[in-house]
């Protein structure tokens, strides 16, 4: 069954890819429009092709993907369920893309906030304001419908209590490769209702407002950039999902030429994977290390999560501001570099 999720979600995947390209490849239509040196800035047609390909790829040999379908994680038919989500993103579904979200949203809460670029995709890309609101709707009902299916019809709230305030709440501090169990492990407990309420902003709607207002026509990309912040400072987060959104980075290719932190992100991955199991087991089976080892590879990992997301979108302001004025930047004569304050 994992396997099955694994090759189908690596089908939607590879679906989506072929559509977001086509959208992407409008701008070869608008070059009028654009300065005069930004060829290096296009994709070709041989790199159109193979982009499908190499997500697909990184679906189906991603070491973080194969660990998660290795352990029998139910996260794996999340993940499933996500990529039916992006694949309706980009070819604009009113109704399969809301009852895909609702089933992520009643396993894992944080996705709810995505429905925010659902409907900007609505407004923005396919100039529907109404079907907006119709998404809107229709994912409301499909989450109530799942909530009342899975409480019995009404009978029985439990599962409101044992999944919704689990994450919410965090009641289990056994520490994994989030942020969570450490800092509540180490905090007094008077202080705890205010650190959660500032944790759980800070892992749904904090980025989102800011974010959406930038990348309003960019819903793609403001989608894998909430699922990047997701996978970063959920409560209890599982490493398929950053595999899940490192699959889908072949999509943007045409930023990579803007990237500056790709070397070091890649670094600080490989050390931290091979650290992390190691430490765990000197910590928990050998005593000897203790949860400061352990935590400070976490905290690491979730850095460079931090330092890719981020090299990203400042790689997509850098290619805008490529296409609108060159690549030559001089300010009165002299040489100018575009940097992030």
């Amino acid at each position: 069954m994992f396997i099955i999720a694994d090759l189908c979600t690596g089908l939607f995947l590879y679906v989506s890819a072929r559509r977001f390209l086509i959208y992407l490849k409008k701008e070869h239509k608008d070059t009028n429009k654009f300065a005069k040196d930004i060829e290096y800035c296009l994709l070709t047609d041989d790199e159109y092709r193979k982009i499908p390909l190499y997500v697909l790829m990184a679906v189906l040999f991603n070491p973080f993907t194969l660990i998660g379908c290795i352990g029998y994680s139910t996260i794996q038919i999340h993940n499933f369920f996500l990529s039916i989500f992006l694949c309706s993103l980009v070819y604009g579904e009113l109704i399969l893309g809301p009852a895909a979200l609702a089933i992520c949203t009643s396993v894992s809460f944080y996705p709810f906030i995505l429905i925010v670029p659902y409907c900007i995709s609505f407004i923005t890309v396919h100039k529907h304001k109404i079907k907006a609101s119709l998404v809107l709707l229709f994912y409301v009902v499909f989450l109530a419908l799942i909530t009342m299916c899975n409480s019995n019809w009404g009978t029985d709230y439990s599962f409101v209590k044992n999944v919704y305030g689990c994450i919410l709440t965090v009641p289990d501090l056994q520490p994994n490769i989030g942020l969570f169990w450490y800092f509540f492990t180490e905090m007094f407990d008077h202080f705890r209702d205010l650190f959660i309420y500032s944790f759980q902003i800070n892992a749904t709607i904090l980025y989102l407002v800011p974010l959406s207002l930038k990348f309003r026509n960019q819903p793609f990309l403001l989608v894998v950039s909430l699922l990047f912040l997701i996978s970063i400072f959920k409560s209890y987060p599982c490493v398929s999902d950053l595999g899940f959104v490192l699959s889908v980075l072949p999509n943007f290719l045409h930023l990579f030429p803007f990237c500056q932190q790709g070397f070091l992100v890649g670094v600080i991955f490989l050390i931290t994977t091979t650290l992390a199991p190691i430490l765990w087991y000197l910590w928990i089976y050998c005593n000897s290390a203790n949860a400061n080892f352990y935590f400070g590879v976490t905290l690491a990992f979730a850095i460079a999560q931090i330092f890719l997301i981020t090299d990203i979108l400042f790689a997509q302001i850098k290619r805008e501001f490529t296409l609108n004025n060159g690549k030559e930047r001089k300010i009165d004569g002299d040489e100018a570099i575009l940097s992030l304050e």
